[in-house]
């Protein structure tokens, strides 16, 4: 299975980044455990829907203004947005199975 390379976004870029398509943005911390355990498992996720879904990070310490925007309180949390618009959302640790599943729940 390929790893795909998941970009982290800053409050500047993330609406240009989910204005199109389908993208799963990864809110995160740096001194999330769970957060750590996940990034390899959306990797490979993000390698395996390589052009169907954009896969990105968000990391919520440095960007507080999206974080706070979009009312996420507890981390890992996973968005989906489907041309701007959040569709679902995940919070938790997830498998790959889970995480691809949500990923094409649209």
């Amino acid at each position: 299975m390929s790893e795909g390379s998941i970009k982290e976004v800053n409050d500047e870029e993330f609406e240009s980044l989910v204005k199109e398509g389908v993208t799963v943005i990864d809110f995160f911390a740096e001194w999330c455990g769970p957060c750590r355990t996940l990034s390899p498992v959306l990797a490979e996720v993000a390698g395996e829907l390589s052009g169907k879904v954009k896969f990105a990070k968000l990391d919520i310490d440095k960007s507080h203004a999206t974080a706070k925007n979009y009312h996420v309180t507890s981390v890992p949390t996973l968005i989906l947005f489907k041309d701007g618009e959040e569709v679902n959302r995940l919070v938790g640790l997830r498998d790959g199975e889970a995480i691809k599943d949500f990923a094409l729940s649209t």
